[in-house]
């Protein structure tokens, strides 16, 4: 099977690279998203919510989880080739190269073209953040944060899974990554109920978002005073155990400083500066956080072919 996970994956990145994430085409984060809502409004309440957040996030794994076995199985069964097909389609909702891409672009053609009201509007699309006021700099720390922090959650990470079990785990990934972008927050109607969400989503990433990070900043390691424990210092400044990494990288060998205060919905937040102020940050620097994800992603995908080609020779060399 592990030959036909390398093939599935693989397709996958080209079917998203095709065609992306269209509209018209059924996607399973929507159900994720709709299957969730319905066991917050239900679930989230009273008390015992540490443990009724943890039976939402079983009862999702587990249906994510079969389903997707039994489909993904049955078509293998009809054909090699339409299995090979439908476990590339499920893998390539999983991750998101090129709508990534299109979001960091979304945000910088119009700075580029000194359009900032138009630029502030396209990147409200993609943070959490208050735009209205964001200045130039801020605009572009914005973008290349998104940037830096979803190439492992959007990309590598689900490929990661995809690889150890196919579309069932990777499915089983975004179904986690969905529940906790829902209700993984520190608030009060979600600090309990959320909590599993969290922290699973804190575990399942923490292999994916290191090895990103390190390819991310392999050319340019012992370079730019750029180690390895530099990395691990400056992603402690995020609030998240993984996103920091791919942070951390970026700003590494960009030269630049991300983290600092943000608004959201008029409160200010204050996060520590991940990396060194050697550049002004400017909106070529989106350009090049996507030159990294390009990069990383075709590496994160050269490293899991030859760790699969591996296996299946010292697999065959058992038997």
């Amino acid at each position: 099977m592990m030959a036909l996970h390398l093939l599935s994956m693989v397709l996958a990145l080209i079917i998203d690279q095709l065609i992306g994430d269209p509209r018209w085409l059924p996607h399973p984060v929507r159900g994720f998203g709709k299957l969730i809502s319905v066991m917050d409004r239900v679930l989230n309440r009273g008390r015992w919510k540490k443990l009724k957040g943890s039976i939402m996030l079983f009862i999702l794994l587990s249906i994510t989880l079969v389903l997707t076995f039994i489909i993904v199985r049955f078509a293998y069964s009809i054909n090699l080739v339409l299995g090979v097909f439908i476990e590339s389609m499920f893998i390539s909702t999983t991750i998101a190269a090129r709508g990534l891409k299109e979001a960091g672009l979304s945000v910088l053609v119009p700075l580029k073209r000194g359009d900032v009201q138009e630029a502030r509007k396209k990147l409200s699309w993609i943070v959490g953040r208050d735009t209205e006021h964001l200045p130039p700099a801020e605009i572009v720390r914005g973008a290349v944060e998104t940037v830096a922090e979803n190439t492992s959650d959007g990309i590598t990470a689900p490929l990661f899974f995809a690889f150890i079990g196919g579309a069932p785990l990777a499915l089983v990934y975004r179904a986690v990554n969905t529940c906790d972008s829902m209700v993984g927050y520190k608030n009060e109607r979600y600090k309990d109920f959320g909590w599993a969400s969290a922290r699973f989503d804190d575990v399942l990433n923490y292999v994916p978002a290191r090895l990103t990070a390190l390819l991310m900043a392999a050319g340019w390691l012992g370079k730019k005073r750029l180690t390895i424990s530099w990395l691990k210092e400056q992603a402690k400044n995020h609030p998240s155990p993984n996103s920091g990494w791919s942070e951390a990288a970026v700003a590494g060998v960009l030269g630049i400083r991300l983290g600092g205060t943000n608004y959201y919905k008029g409160q200010v937040s204050y996060r520590p500066y991940i990396g060194r102020p050697i550049y002004s940050l400017k909106a070529i620097h989106i350009e090049r956080t996507i030159a990294i994800m390009q990069r990383t992603v075709m590496w994160f995908t050269i490293v899991l072919i030859a760790a699969g080609g591996m296996y299946i020779v010292a697999a065959q060399s058992w038997s």
